[in-house]
């Protein structure tokens, strides 16, 4: 993916995250964006994001829209309130917690279809750290960000977690009526 955010945007927007959800959890923001800065037009490009937090290196919330719904800067606080407070894979973030979590934004590439005759092809195909991959059937999805390739480096591995996060057995990935997609991310991490 060509990087459509510079590095200042990119911390900017890892900025908004932290704003969103000191402005949640405490009533006000210590974060300082200037109007200007919000301002920038590629700010209000809709493309799908994910916010992610992490404390001591662990998964802390995640959460995102794969598709481009929202203008970036709103899908950003959007999912920074929904990450800190909202995913169900952990209780709210709390006050004492808040200092303890790193922030990380990925802004996502529109998902195309990945097209394969069989799992042989869609293991060929597959991009590892490069992909995020959607995997569909009938009625039942999930996706990973390219960065869960660094936790499941196997591509039958991640394809079958993959699989069990949407609900479906493992072994669905080599399902013939599976559909799979993918996309790529522009990531920013916070600097601690």
């Amino acid at each position: 993916m060509s990087d459509l955010y510079t590095a200042t945007e990119g911390e900017i927007l890892i900025k908004v995250a932290r704003d969103a959800i000191e402005k949640e959890l405490f009533g006000s923001s210590s974060q300082s964006i200037s109007e200007h800065a919000l301002k920038n037009e590629k700010f209000w490009i809709k493309k799908g994001v994910f916010v992610t937090l992490e404390k001591a290196g662990q998964l802390r919330g995640c959460i995102g829209h794969i598709v481009p719904i929202l203008p970036v800067i709103e899908g950003i606080r959007e999912n920074a309130i929904n990450a800190a407070f909202r995913d169900p894979r952990f209780p709210p973030l709390s006050k004492t917690e808040y200092p303890l979590i790193s922030v990380e934004i990925s802004i996502l590439t529109e998902p195309k279809p990945l097209y394969f005759k069989d799992p042989e092809e869609l293991l060929i195909k597959l991009k590892p750290k490069i992909h995020g991959v959607i995997l569909k059937k009938r009625g039942y999805q999930s996706t990973f960000l390219p960065q869960v390739w660094e936790q499941l480096p196997d591509k039958k591995q991640f394809l079958s977690h993959l699989a069990m996060k949407a609900g479906l057995p493992p072994n669905a990935w080599m399902d013939p009526d599976v559909e799979v997609f993918t996309y790529e991310v522009q990531k920013f991490e916070e600097k601690k």
